[in-house]
């Protein structure tokens, strides 16, 4: 996948991706949900066009590695290359996953950062978890999942049909390098407006269980606590969505 990229070259890149995209996703939610914020009460459309924007600029980031940010990405790719027989480096995928964990516990640490006023703020414990992972409207485990495993099945499915992430894309064209992550910032706005609502739409194990590992260690004024009962949903859930999809997407574009 990376054939001629470093070890420490993919960490960094995916690390750094990951931690802008959580950094500015969850800036949006925390701007929207919590106290004396100029984007207070702005709506999930909102955080919609604002985690596009956040995964389009963490694209951007990590544009050596193609911009996975995403463990089931990363993973869905590799199961579509196994089954097409190509041969996998396993060392580069846990290094990129590890990084994807990392990056997005620094990005929920710098939103807090950033929000640290507005936590001290509120008195809303769901609202101070609500920016750095996601929970339910209706809880019924099974179902939540099938409404992640959903989400993210239509990411990979569209990202490899369309070939909007690879590895190394070329960016010599200052404007092509800008442009071409659009698409997949337009498909998260587009599966957050259409599929997001039942769950808040982790579709990204990363995005969801490292934050609230930094919800659950950082020493936010009355946080409450993180919802571990619920937190298998969002990594079980898009890891089953992002093979399944990559494989049917796999299918359509005649891989294997």
């Amino acid at each position: 996948m990376w054939a001629d990229l470093t070890m420490g070259q993919i960490f960094l890149a995916e690390f750094a991706g990951t931690a802008m995209l959580l950094l500015l996703g969850g800036g949006v939610v925390a701007n929207n949900i919590l106290p004396k914020n100029k984007g207070n009460g702005t709506g999930f459309l909102h955080v919609n066009f604002g985690w596009g924007i956040a995964v389009w600029m963490g694209v951007i980031v990590a544009f050596k590695t193609g911009g996975h940010l995403n463990p089931a990405v990363t993973l869905g790719l590799v199961a579509k290359m196994l089954v097409a027989g190509e041969s996998v480096n396993f060392a580069q995928i846990m290094v990129a996953i590890l990084a994807q964990f990392a990056g997005a516990f620094l990005g929920a640490v710098l939103t807090w950062l950033a929000y640290r006023k507005q936590f001290d703020l509120s008195d809303n414990q769901g609202a101070k978890l609500g920016v750095f992972s996601t929970g339910p409207e209706d809880r019924d485990y099974f179902w939540n999942m099938i409404t992640e495993a959903i989400g993210t099945f239509v990411l990979l499915f569209v990202i490899v049909t369309a070939g909007l992430i690879g590895g190394n894309p070329e960016v010599s064209n200052p404007v092509l390098g800008w442009l071409a992550p659009m698409g997949v910032a337009f498909l998260i706005v587009g599966i957050g407006a259409s599929l997001g609502g039942p769950t808040g739409y982790a579709i990204n194990p990363a995005r969801d269980l490292a934050p609230r590992i930094a919800h659950a260690v950082l020493p936010i004024k009355g946080k409450g606590g993180s919802d571990w009962g619920y937190s298998w949903v969002p990594v079980v859930g898009p890891l089953v969505g992002g093979v399944l999809g990559a494989l049917a997407g796999g299918l359509m574009v005649g891989a294997f």
